[in-house]
This record gives structure tokens, C-alpha cells and sequence, in this order.
């Protein structure tokens, strides 16, 4: 298949490519404004290009709908056959339970999400005319493989044992857990999506490896030998103390998460922070 990613030099952008082309795809990159830029045509797009900081998002909403469903909506005109969105936990809202399954009710509770949510369904009504094969993957919380976002707990916890960052912030007693999935396990769900996308629309979670803040510190001090400084606050008012991914649907497909334990996430983040203090 000639596939079209967008974003595809940011974090996850890159390891899907990488996926892509181990699996015999043909790959167009694409980096650049969808909203107005020319759109090659495809066998199938991997949709990833978004505006994507939940803070940021209160501040500038309009730029996150115009970013995120307006250059959604310009790559559905173009109806390639097959079509994989990138998407957010964040859509399911404040969660009704430990475990979030697919059916459970998609209720944002910031714009960045809510853009998420008018893209997911953008593109299901799309399908549902059978103009094209849609699947939306709502991401969990991606870690390791060199990311560089340091306000994702792993990639921060790895940065303060480096001793590039003072410390890291701790709300609470840590006990918070939260599901976790390595980057290229992600990326082979988009790949494997793309794959077997049949007509309608599907949406799954990609989620594989429930911890808590202070289970990341303490394999983050076994893996490196080094201690992660904490600065302690005081918990948020509210917080769900539990919060986890169902994805029987995914592993249905034939999907299972190969380097998504916690020490593996911790060992493959490290030796990507290793080599960036010594570059």
C-alpha cells in the first residue's frame, strides 16, 4: 500500500514509518500544513498531525479546531480508501470506572480532546457513507524510545535521574495509576489498523502497561541505579485514582504489546537519554 503519514517526523510519526516500511508499505511522508498544502494521493492515511497540549488548548481553542478538525476534514475530502486517526484517552472524559472500554461515553473536558472527539466523528460519518474504511486509535500515555517531551512522566523521571532536569513533580503520595504503552507497540496498532481496516467505522484503545507515579520512580532508580528527586505537592482535588484501558478489541486483531513493561519502557528512554547527554 502507498500510505500517507502525517506528522510524520514527530515521535510517533517517525516509529510508524519505521513500521510501515518493515512491513512492505510504501510511505509518503508528509510534514507540512494539511490545511493547505497539496495531499498526494493513497492507498491509505495514518492521520497523527495535531495541535496536542491540553493547557495550551484552554488558552487558544480556535486554534485547536482549526488545526485539528479543519485539517481532518480537508484529508476526508480527499477519500482514500483507508483512513486511521490518531486520538486521545482524553475523548472518554472524566471516566466511570477503573477501566475504560470503547463504548464508554466520550465526554472531553478540555478542547484538545473535544477537537479529537469532532474528528473522530467527522471521520465515522464519513465511513458510514462508504466513501472510505475508518479506525480511530485513542492512545493512552505513550513513553520510551527516545521521547522528548519532558512533561510525560517517564521521559521527565528519566531526565531527572540523568540529572538534566532539578526534579520531578509528585502529586499527592504517587499512587495515581495511569496506562502506559511504548512507542513502537503504538505504532504497530496503526499499522496493523491500517491492515485489517474493513468497512464502517472502529475505534480502539491503546493502552498495555497500568503504573502509578511512584511504581515509574522506582523502576526508573532499579533500571539506572539513580534516584529521582521528587518535589511533592499536595494531590489534585478529584483525581481518579485509577485509570486503565481495556483493549480486547485491539488484541482481538491479532495486536499484543512486546516492549510495554515498565522496565523495558524505563530501559529504552534511559539509553535514549544517555546518548543525548553525550552527543
Amino acid at each position: 500500500m502507498r500510505v500517507l503519514v502525517t506528522g510524520s517526523r514527530g515521535y510517533l510519526g517517525r516509529s510508524i514509518v519505521d513500521q510501515l516500511i518493515n512491513a512492505g508499505h510504501e510511505v509518503i511522508p508528509f510534514a507540512g500544513d494539511i490545511r493547505r498544502a497539496d495531499i498526494p494521493s493513497s492507498d491509505g492515511v495514518i492521520h497523527l498531525a495535531a495541535l496536542a497540549r491540553v493547557r495550551e488548548s484552554f488558552n487558544d481553542p480556535l486554534s485547536y479546531y482549526d488545526v485539528n478538525v479543519t485539517g481532518t476534514l480537508r484529508l476526508l475530502k480527499f477519500k482514500p480508501p483507508r483512513f486511521v486517526l490518531a486520538s486521545t484517552a482524553g475523548v472518554y472524559g472524566t471516566p466511570r470506572g477503573h477501566v475504560l472500554t470503547e463504548e464508554h461515553p466520550r465526554e472531553p473536558t478540555n478542547p484538545y480532546a473535544a477537537t479529537k472527539a469532532a474528528a473522530e466523528d467527522a471521520l465515522a460519518w464519513t465511513a458510514r457513507t462508504g466513501a472510505l474504511s475508518a479506525t480511530t486509535l485513542r492512545l493512552f500515555n505513550l513513553a520510551g524510545g527516545g521521547d522528548r517531551d519532558d512533561t510525560r512522566v517517564v521521559t521527565r523521571a528519566c531526565a531527572v535521574a540523568a540529572g538534566r532536569l532539578p526534579s520531578m513533580e509528585v502529586y499527592g503520595d504517587g499512587s495515581a495509576v495511569r496506562d502506559f504503552v511504548h512507542v513502537a507497540d503504538a505504532a504497530r496498532a496503526f499499522v496493523l489498523a491500517l491492515e485489517n481496516s474493513g468497512p464502517g467505522h472502529e475505534a480502539y484503545n491503546v493502552g498495555a502497561t497500568p503504573a502509578s507515579v511512584a511504581d515509574v520512580l522506582a523502576a526508573v532508580h532499579r533500571v539506572t541505579g539513580r534516584p529521582v528527586a521528587a518535589d511533592r505537592k499536595p494531590a489534585h482535588p478529584g483525581e481518579t485514582g485509577v485509570l486503565r484501558a481495556d483493549t480486547a478489541k485491539l488484541r482481538a486483531l491479532g495486536w499484543r504489546p512486546a516492549e510495554s513493561d515498565l522496565d523495558s519502557l524505563i530501559r529504552s528512554q534511559w539509553a535514549a537519554e544517555t546518548t543525548r547527554r553525550t552527543v
